[in-house]
This record gives C-alpha cells, sequence and structure tokens, in this order.
C-alpha cells in the first residue's frame, strides 16, 4: 500500500516522530512509524512473550551495540566486588 498524499506530507512534518491517524469510521486511533523503530519495539508489542534464551540474546546484542565487548572495559570486571579474592 502507497502512502495519500496527505498521510506522506504528514510523515514529512513530523520530522521522523510517530503520527498518529484516526479512523473516523471505526473511532480508532493508529501510530505510523518507520519500519525500522518497529522492528526495535515489535519484541515489546508482541503477543508471544520472548523466551529466556531471547531474551538473554536481546540483552547480549544490545551490550554489544553499547560498546560492552571493547577490550578497554574490562577494567571493570577487575573493579567488581564479586569477583574479588
Amino acid at each position: 500500500m502507497n502512502l495519500p498524499s496527505e498521510l506522506r506530507q504528514a510523515v514529512e512534518q513530523s520530522h521522523g516522530a510517530p503520527v498518529e491517524v484516526i479512523d473516523d469510521e471505526r473511532n480508532e486511533r493508529y501510530v505510523l512509524i518507520r519500519a525500522d523503530l518497529y522492528e526495535r519495539l515489535k519484541c515489546i508489542i508482541a503477543e508471544e512473550p520472548l523466551s529466556d534464551s531471547e531474551r538473554k540474546q536481546l540483552l547480549i546484542d544490545a551490550g554489544h551495540r553499547a560498546g560492552w565487548d571493547d577490550p578497554e572495559m574490562d577494567i571493570y570486571n577487575d573493579l567488581d566486588p564479586r569477583r574479588q579474592k
């Protein structure tokens, strides 16, 4: 489905922010977001909960994106009181 010109204009004016759309016939509200943002959020709004292994992998991936696998971060392992002898 292609965006009608009125909706395209609303998306452009939103500068990447979600766009609220109201269906007057059904009295329902919708939010239009970019597909890449939806992909990041869909695990939160999915009807089926994540398994423990899926949740763990998401946390690992987030840590990698945050730079936690950077060798310079290893100093924090040495400062962890749970690891001291």
